[in-house]
C-alpha cells in the first residue's frame, strides 16, 4: 500500500493553485503600473526664458535697397552793383550727376536681456513680448560703373569728396525710406517662425502661443531703432 498522508487533498491543492495565480496577477499589475509613463509636467517659465535667451541675436530679415541719388548745380556769377546783390547763372555752367547706391539693411532681435517680464501667461495662453527690433545698414556701395555725369567744358568734374558727400546723402535718403520697408513686421513674423516650434516642444500648444512687440512702431520710432552700421 502507498502512504498518501503527505499528499494534499484536491480542495487544498486547488486553493494553493488559486492563491498562486492571484499572487502572479498582483505582481504583474504592480510591474505594469511601475512601467507606465508619468504624466507630463507643466512647462516652467524660467526654463522657457532660459531657452529663449539662448537665441542671443536673432537676425530675422534682410533686404537689399537700390537708390539713385541725383544732383545738379549751376555755376553762378555773384556780385553787387550800387549796393545791390546779384547772381547770374552762367551759360554752359550746369553740371549734373546720378549716383546708384546699393545698401543692405538687416533687422535683428537681441534676446540677451530677455526675462520673465517679456512673458505674459493667462491660463493656457502664453504671449511672448519681443524686445524692440534693431535695424542696421550693414553696407552701402556706389556702383561706379553706372555713375552718370554731365559736366560742361567750362566746369571741372565732381571730386571724390563731392561724390562722398552725395553718398552720405544717399544713406540718409535710405534711412528715411526704412518705415515703408515694413521691416519690423517682417522681423516679428520671422521671429515667430523661429520661436513657436521651440516653445511648442516645451509643452505649450501652438495655437495658444502669441508673439508680439510691445507697441506698434511709428516712422519716428523706426529711425530710432537704427544701429551703427559696420
Amino acid at each position: 500500500m502507498h502512504d498518501n498522508s503527505n499528499i494534499p487533498s484536491k480542495p487544498i491543492a486547488m486553493k494553493y493553485l488559486r492563491n498562486l495565480i492571484l499572487f502572479f496577477l498582483v505582481a504583474a499589475t504592480a510591474c505594469t503600473s511601475d512601467q507606465q509613463p508619468s504624466a507630463p509636467q507643466e512647462p516652467q517659465l524660467p526654463e522657457l526664458v532660459m531657452q529663449i535667451q539662448k537665441q542671443a541675436r536673432l537676425y530675422s530679415t534682410e533686404c537689399q535697397v537700390h537708390k539713385i541719388i541725383s544732383h545738379n548745380d549751376t555755376q553762378q556769377l555773384l556780385g553787387s552793383i550800387l549796393g545791390q546783390q546779384f547772381s547770374i547763372d552762367l551759360p554752359l555752367g550746369k553740371r549734373s550727376v546720378a549716383i546708384p547706391i546699393d545698401a543692405t539693411v538687416k533687422a535683428y532681435i537681441d534676446f540677451s536681456e530677455f526675462d520673465q517680464s517679456n512673458v505674459s501667461r493667462r491660463g493656457d495662453q502664453i504671449e511672448i513680448i519681443l524686445p524692440d527690433p534693431k535695424l542696421e545698414i550693414t553696407s552701402t556701395r556706389i556702383n561706379h560703373e553706372e555713375v552718370r555725369q554731365y559736366v560742361p567744358l567750362l566746369r571741372r568734374n565732381f571730386t571724390d569728396e563731392e561724390l562722398t558727400r552725395l553718398e552720405h546723402a544717399g544713406r540718409e535718403a535710405i534711412v528715411k525710406d526704412l518705415p515703408r520697408l515694413n521691416l519690423t513686421e517682417t522681423a516679428r513674423q520671422n521671429a515667430a517662425r523661429a520661436l513657436i516650434p521651440m516653445i511648442a516642444q516645451m509643452g505649450f500648444p501652438t495655437d495658444n502661443i502669441t508673439i508680439t512687440f510691445r507697441k506698434q512702431f511709428t516712422p519716428t520710432d523706426i529711425t530710432s531703432l537704427l544701429q551703427s552700421g559696420k
